[in-house]
């Protein structure tokens, strides 16, 4: 196809853009016409649409449709719209368009109609004093909407010096204008004209040097922002500069000297303080304080703080001070500042003070130099031995004190105490063992108390170490025993002893055969058991014949001096198996004790008279009826009242049926209950030959015990054991041979004693 030609537009109905000014205020204001080529006188008819129009804001533009004239009908703000764009169309009477639609811009001209705004009513900045102008001091920053502090470049417009803050403002007015074109000044910052600012960028920064934080601390500055380059609107706001501080000012005493005092003996209290002053920012770094004592406290007794409060020196006494040894101190203190002085500052000496403390006197307590007091008393000490003086002293030389004592603590009551010289002696013996002893030790308190006003009182310990003396010898355990009557297997015993002494008056024991009969030697000895400090071994050496025998020994203990005593092993020789061991039957109480007592041979009897008189008056009832039952059987002691714990067992009585089996090789008993030291016949009674003279021996044996002068009421260890094998009691009865059971008389039984009185009212 062909082309067509571009259409020519015609220049009538081209509009160029429109210029008006906003805040015009003849309303209506025509503002153009516009016109069709193809205008007819009536017939064209003219219309605008766009904002302004018939979009929001409405009602701002109109148009006479007939003359096409466009009004302007409101007050126009450029700082809300500076431009319109409206469109503009020609149609006929009939509404035909006659003309392509046209583009008509209404621009909205400014006007200086707005003031410069800062955007802070108050800026705030800070610089360290003695800052220094000209741009080689310390920066600053700027509070507020800060931004990084700057150098200006070389030909920029700026304030010269060490930079704090910029301020900043705006203006809503055209910025293509003058009437946005802002200048920035100071309009008051006191005399002195510390600080510029940067007409162009609102940059403020040191002007003059002698920025003295000490001197003014705050810098309030009016700052002004105008348009117009300076000409036009104006705003103010206001610039606050903080001074930092800087440790340009050493801390100084308020005075040269300080007096203060005390109490002695005092520890760990304060005892004054030393007041400072310091120019400095309080509570900053360069302001705290911090002391030293230089000279006048060679012991270390005081010490010296700072106040974090108040930053003034507090002196305290760590050590107990004696006012009889030095009641009076002069100190020399310095003072400095935590952080060092900066190097500009002005140089100065070091502050010193003299401090000169009292210390007062006071009553002191006594003191026992030595506490606690060890001392060591025999065992067995006597009543009203002096053992020690303990003592205290009174440090309260200045003063004069009497000191008195007193026993605070004293459980067994053992001591007395002189209640004005402080000597301690014993009120009874000091025994061992005892349960007052920890450990050997006796512990008590004394009690020292000065008679100021008020009192003060101390108390030491006595420590008393019971020392152990032997007093006891060594015991046979067990005293009694059974061996096989030849040498060789079974023919030995183990001995064992025991000592209520402590070490070292103890073990280790020495066990021999009393050197007083050494005939024994032919058929015993006694040797040490594999090491033992305990125990030995006694052993046969010829062959013995069964029975009871007793065997004096000699046992002797480790103590210094060493303690010995001779005692009675009570021994029972059986006849042996091949094996070593007793044959059964042989000895009915093999392993009983052969000692018996007077309180035990009353008892057999009693019981013997018990049993004869049961067989009688059992066999005239006919109750045994010829009963060929053995009468003699072991005689048991029940209730024993006689004098040693070897009489608890049966008694055997073969010897008194067969003496000739008792060894006459062994010395007789030696009475186990009776004292130390008692002495035992030099000869032993000669045995009855015969039964019939059992009573004449009974008889014997207590007329010894009750003419023995040594160990009254003590009986004489006697050897009453067993009935053997086809003896009767019927021999017993030769004491009273004569009488029958109811010519006996019973009543002298109830003379007895409360334990025979049973016995009385059955036959008395």
């Amino acid at each position: 196809r062909q082309h067509e030609a571009p259409r020519r537009v015609k220049r009538a109905w081209v509009i160029p853009p429109i210029s008006v000014s906003e805040n015009h205020k003849r309303i209506p204001h025509l503002l153009v016409q516009i016109k069709s080529d193809k205008q007819q006188p009536g017939g064209v008819i003219y219309s605008i649409k766009g904002p302004g129009v018939d979009e929001e804001p409405l009602g701002i533009f109109s148009i006479d449709k007939f003359s096409g004239k466009v009004f302007l009908n409101a007050m126009l703000d450029r700082e809300e719209n500076d431009r319109y764009r409206l469109r503009a169309f020609a149609l006929d009477l009939g509404g035909v368009t006659l003309e392509d639609p046209t583009d008509l811009e209404i621009i909205v001209v400014d006007q200086n109609d707005n003031r410069p705004l800062f955007r802070q009513d108050v800026f705030t900045g800070r610089v360290v004093e003695g800052a220094e102008p000209g741009g080689s001091g310390r920066g600053g920053w700027a509070g507020g909407l800060s931004r990084p502090l700057r150098r200006h470049p070389p030909g920029a417009s700026a304030a010269t010096g060490t930079c704090v803050m910029t301020v900043d403002a705006t203006d809503a007015d055209d910025p293509d204008t003058d009437n946005a074109a802002l200048r920035y000044s100071i309009l008051e910052q006191g005399p002195a004209g510390m600080f510029s600012i940067n007409a162009t960028t609102g940059e403020i920064c040191t002007a003059r040097p002698g920025l003295d934080r000490e001197t003014m601390g705050v810098y309030n500055l009016t700052v002004q922002a105008a348009d117009m380059s300076g000409d036009g609107l104006t705003t103010t706001a206001m610039a606050v500069i903080y001074l930092e501080d800087i440790n340009d000012n050493p801390p100084e005493f308020t005075k040269e000297e300080f007096s203060m005092e005390m109490e002695e003996q005092a520890v760990g209290v304060d005892v004054g303080k030393v007041f400072v002053h310091d120019k400095d920012l309080a509570g900053s770094p360069s302001w705290l304080a911090k002391f030293t004592i230089l000279e006048g406290d060679p012991e270390g007794a005081f010490a010296i703080r700072t106040d974090p409060h108040t930053n003034d020196g507090v002196l305290s006494v760590v050590k107990p001070l004696d006012h009889e040894v030095r009641d009076r101190f002069e100190l020399t203190v310095s003072v400095q500042n935590e952080r060092p002085l900066e190097p500009s500052a002005p140089a100065s000496p070091r502050a010193l003070a003299t401090v000169r403390v009292r210390v007062r006197d006071v009553n002191e307590a006594p003191v026992f130099r030595e506490n606690p007091r060890r001392i060591s008393v025999l065992e067995g000490t006597p009543p009203g031995t002096a053992i020690t003086t303990y003592t205290a002293s009174d440090p309260d030389t200045h003063q004069i004190q009497t000191l008195s004592y007193a026993l605070l603590y004293d459980p067994a009551d053992w001591l007395q105490l002189d209640p004005h010289a402080g000597t301690v002696r014993t009120k009874r013996e000091l025994l061992h063992p005892s349960a007052f002893l920890q450990g050997g030790w006796y512990i008590a308190l004394v009690l020292a108390r000065d008679d100021a006003e008020p009192p003060l009182s101390a108390t030491g310990t006595l420590s008393i170490e019971i020392l152990e003396v032997n007093d006891h010898a060594p015991q046979l355990q067990p005293p009694a025993g059974t061996l096989c009557g030849r040498p060789g297997r079974g023919g030995t015993l183990l001995l064992g002893a025991t000592d209520d002494d402590r070490p070292p008056h103890g073990a280790p024991f020495h066990f021999q055969l009393s050197p007083e009969h050494p005939q024994l030697a032919r058929n015993w000895s006694i040797a040490r058991f594999n090491g033992e400090v305990t125990h030995a071994v006694l052993a046969v050496l010829a062959e013995l014949p069964e029975g009871p025998y007793s065997l004096p020994l000699l046992l002797r203990d480790s103590g210094t001096p060493p303690r010995e005593q001779q005692q009675l092993l009570n021994l029972s020789v059986c006849h042996c198996g091949r094996d070593g061991t007793c044959l059964d039957g042989v000895l009915a109480a093999a392993t009983a004790g052969a000692g018996i007592t007077l309180g035990a041979l009353m008892i057999i009897l009693g019981s013997t008279i018990i049993l004869l008189g049961d067989r009688r008056r059992a066999l005239r009832k006919g109750l045994l009826q010829r009963s060929r039952d053995d009468m003699r059987d072991n005689i048991l002691n029940y209730d024993e009242q006689g004098g040693g714990e070897e009489d608890q067992d049966a008694y055997d009585i073969n010897q008194l049926r067969h003496p000739e089996l008792f060894s006459t090789r062994a010395k007789p008993p030696l009475r186990r209950d009776a004292p130390l030291g008692s002495g035992t016949p030099l000869v032993p009674r000669k045995l009855p030959s015969s039964p019939s003279d059992i009573e004449d021996f009974i008889n014997e044996g207590l007329e010894a015990a009750d003419s023995d002068p040594s160990v009254p009421p003590y009986d004489t260890a006697l050897i009453y054991d067993y009935e053997g094998s086809g003896s009767v009691a019927s021999p017993l009865s030769s004491i009273v041979s004569s009488l029958t059971d109811e010519d006996q008389d019973y009543d002298y039984l109830s003379e007895w004693g409360p334990r025979f009185r049973r016995l009385a009212d059955l036959y008395g």
